[in-house]
């Protein structure tokens, strides 16, 4: 995986191929809805059962691979959310790589849903440097339901990442990844031992408190929670506090959903001192609208604060700058 380069007019003449014939952009989504739910799964490549892991390496196209993981919620309203990303793909690409942000990214995409409730309540791709990873996003199932009491299974979709994920940015360079979660609702109380069992296939015996999940996982990733203005939780003070206590000012609100690619590649940009905020709104400015750009302006407001005093060292947020070897049990 990684493999190639990723190629806008390619990506152009499907999406046109695509309308000209009738299918849609989403077409496993389309094809399992035409389905009974009983016969609801994850397209093969996207099931994270007995994943031992996936991987971003480095190849002669890419020396420097940098990994990118995004993962939505895919429940309710939150499920236009990757529909956005998928039409806006080739400008957050092209931000990474034409302003210089990042030499080598690798995305890979993935789904969050309940796994109380849901059918397919995790979804995890494979890292792409092509054309393959439009592919990938497209294949995600948007379920579309979730349990409806104001969690999903974030810390599901951590612990794959935390431990299913092996990069050579990390184990070569000692180079952190970017995790965006993307949604409107709180982590589960306890990260259930059966759920890790049955979703992903580890031999886990006793549940997990989901903080745990995600200082592990800060160690060697830049972990974000995006909440877009998708649903009636976005000014819900809960949501907030939940989150800041995890994440601290990675914790982004994000006005306007349609501005979602470009708060990731102006975060990205950011965090590697490329840019500070100043230089990443006019770059924004030249491929978005008026609003989007300030959407992203408003909602990395800390985070640039952040990197303006943590200089060339990035700094864990609070609350997560524990020892080196942190377990999950």
């Amino acid at each position: 995986m990684g493999h190639g380069k990723w190629d806008d007019n390619a990506y152009a003449a499907a999406k046109t191929f695509r309308a000209a014939k009738g299918i849609d952009d989403f077409g496993y989504t389309a094809k399992l809805r035409s389905q009974p739910a009983d016969k609801w799964t994850a397209d093969p490549s996207m099931d994270p059962l007995g994943v031992t892991a996936r991987e971003c390496r480095d190849s002669p196209d890419h020396a420097d691979s940098t990994p990118i993981a995004v993962l939505f919620d895919v429940t309710g309203s939150m499920g236009q959310v990757p529909k956005i990303m998928q039409r806006k793909l080739g400008k957050l690409h092209g931000l990474l790589q034409r302003k210089g942000y990042l030499a080598d990214p690798q995305l890979m995409f993935g789904g969050i849903g309940d796994a109380d409730s849901d059918r397919v309540p995790l979804q995890v791709g494979q890292f792409e440097s092509d054309n393959r990873m439009d592919e990938q996003l497209r294949t995600i199932f948007l379920e579309g339901n979730g349990g409806g009491q104001k969690s999903e299974s974030y810390e599901l979709a951590a612990y794959f990442v935390a431990r299913h994920v092996a990069t050579d940015a990390w184990q070569k360079r000692g180079r952190k990844g970017y995790l965006f979660l993307i949604g409107d609702e709180l982590n589960k109380p306890r990260l259930e031992a059966r759920h890790i069992r049955r979703i992903i296939g580890d031999d886990v015996r006793q549940d997990i408190d989901p903080a745990s999940v995600y200082r592990e996982l800060s160690r060697k990733w830049h972990v974000y929670f995006v909440l877009p203005n998708q649903s009636s939780y976005y000014n819900d003070p809960q949501i907030a506090e939940h989150w800041r206590d995890l994440l601290g000012q990675n914790f982004l609100k994000l006005e306007d959903p349609g501005a979602v690619c470009e708060l990731i590649a102006a975060t990205i940009g950011m965090e590697e001192r490329v840019v500070d905020l100043d230089q990443a709104l006019v770059d924004l400015a030249e491929v978005g609208s008026v609003a989007e750009r300030d959407a992203v302006g408003k909602a990395l407001v800390q985070v640039g604060a952040k990197t303006a005093l943590a200089g060339t060292t990035s700094a864990l947020p609070p609350g997560l700058d524990g020892p080196d070897d942190v377990t999950l049990s």
